[in-house]
């Protein structure tokens, strides 16, 4: 079959991704999805064994590779600008294979849209990678500093000690992607990563899964892979030792080889045959194909996303179930601004005595006050900071500083709040202000090494 090469730049619509497509023209379709900081040159590798019997479709997250800065706030919206990618391509149902945020792609897509997929493979992934506050310091780092110092560290994060050592421009190579990549399209990745969590709803995809997991990666660690596969009815697990996480790039043979025969044994058990939509063919046998365990028919109804909810949507009702709703609620909405561990914190000070009025706090001040769609988040952090100051609030001030930083609020921004409020509000109490944010900010946004 005559080759196909295509690549596409995305610049006409912000709900388009950019893409390369090679392989076979009619061949069956397989898309690849990239690792948060990685371009869909992190599969470079793969596509001359993929290339002999699929098409592959390779995309680039928003502001990353040259592709157009257009942040995407979920994993939700990156999987319907991806499914707007392929319908504008003309494609139908198609085999995914992703890794880290790819990999988070793959499975909201298995959650709500079955019918499009034929078969999954999760690298590097988790059903909740890290937690929310690690992805949202990530972001306060990238507004202050820029993304250098995340760059620099990448190789550390990404491979063994061993392969950056033998394989140093690889290693340099990765620095460079992440270095180039736009940040507010990144900053809006870890966003999505601190809010994507399917933990609770994996039993519901009904997709065959192929789980693969490098040994050593503490970015994905070995028990979220054990956790996926736990979860998912259909999910075999494929561990790769010496392999930390950017495994197609670290230990490209294994894993071309796990997925072709995860998508060829998978692809040839859907029960159409493997008949495809549009001028995509049917995936020929080989002669040592091992049939699968059959797939597990597509849910009726796509669940709805874990990210659905929306600041607007927290509203208090009456009675004791609308004082419930709005404490859950503003629990929810205080994590995100002020941390995890400040509310655990919070949590474990609390007694019979103080009980009544954390409930009270969390339900008025974050499940209504803060909740409320009138004004955005960050113009609350700017009215929140300047009436600490003026009362002279300076425990609470500290929070409220972490809090405008996961805001969005860069240290400049705050300097001029501060600054701002000393005409009207006094000097002594802008100078006690400024040494309380001047700690926090030091604190909040200094690199790690």
């Amino acid at each position: 079959m005559p080759q196909q090469r295509t690549e596409q730049p995305a610049t006409a619509t912000a709900r388009a991704l950019q893409y390369r497509i090679d392989g076979p023209a009619g061949a069956p379709l397989l898309v690849l999805g990239p690792a948060l900081g990685a371009t869909w040159h992190m599969w470079d590798r793969q596509i001359p064994e993929l290339t002999r019997e699929w098409r592959v479709l390779r995309f680039d997250l928003p502001g990353h590779g040259g592709a157009p800065a257009h942040p995407a706030a979920s994993v939700a919206d990156l999987a319907e600008r991806l499914l707007v990618t392929l319908d504008n391509a003309g494609e139908g149902r198609f085999g995914y294979a992703g890794c880290g945020i790819g990999g988070a792609i793959g499975a909201q897509l298995a959650l709500t849209q079955p019918q499009r997929l034929t078969t999954l493979a999760l690298i590097s992934s988790s059903p909740r990678q890290g937690t929310a506050d690690e992805w949202r310091q990530r972001g306060v780092v990238i507004r202050t500093n820029g993304l250098d110092p995340v760059a620099r560290t990448t190789p550390d994060r990404w491979f063994t000690g061993d392969f950056i050592g033998a394989q140093n421009a690889i290693a340099e190579w990765s620095v460079q992607m992440v270095r180039t990549t736009d940040p507010g399209c990144y900053i809006a990745a870890c966003e999505a990563n601190a809010a994507f969590d399917v933990r609770d709803v994996l039993p519901r995809i009904g997709i065959p899964t192929l789980v693969v997991c490098g040994a050593e990666d503490q970015l994905a660690p070995p028990a979220d892979a054990r956790a996926l596969v736990a979860g998912i009815p259909d999910a075999r697990l494929a561990m790769i030792p010496g392999a930390a996480h950017l495994t197609p790039v670290e230990r490209p043979g294994e894993v071309t080889e796990l997925l072709i025969q995860h998508f060829e044994t998978a692809w040839q058990d859907q029960p159409d045959g493997g008949q495809q939509t549009g001028s995509q063919s049917v995936l020929p046998t080989r002669p040592n194909h091992v049939p699968a365990p059959a797939a597990v028919a597509p849910i009726a109804e796509p669940v709805s996303s874990p990210l659905g909810w929306a600041v607007g949507e927290l509203t208090a009702g009456t009675g004791t179930a609308g004082r419930a709703d709005a404490v859950e609620a503003g629990t929810r909405l205080r994590r995100e601004v002020l941390g995890d561990g400040h509310v655990d914190r919070i949590a474990a000070e609390t007694d019979d005595f103080t009980a009544d009025f954390q409930s009270f706090l969390t339900r008025v001040e974050w499940g209504e006050a803060w909740s409320r769609t009138g004004i955005d988040r960050r113009t609350r952090s700017v009215a929140t900071l300047g009436i600490l100051t003026a009362t002279g609030q300076l425990d609470a001030l500290a929070d409220q500083v972490r809090g405008a930083l996961r805001n969005g609020l860069t240290p400049a921004e705050i300097r001029e709040v501060l600054l701002h409020t000393a005409v009207y509000c006094g000097l002594p109490a802008a100078d006690a202000a400024f040494r309380v944010a001047q700690r926090v900010v030091r604190e909040e946004t200094t690199p790690e090494e």
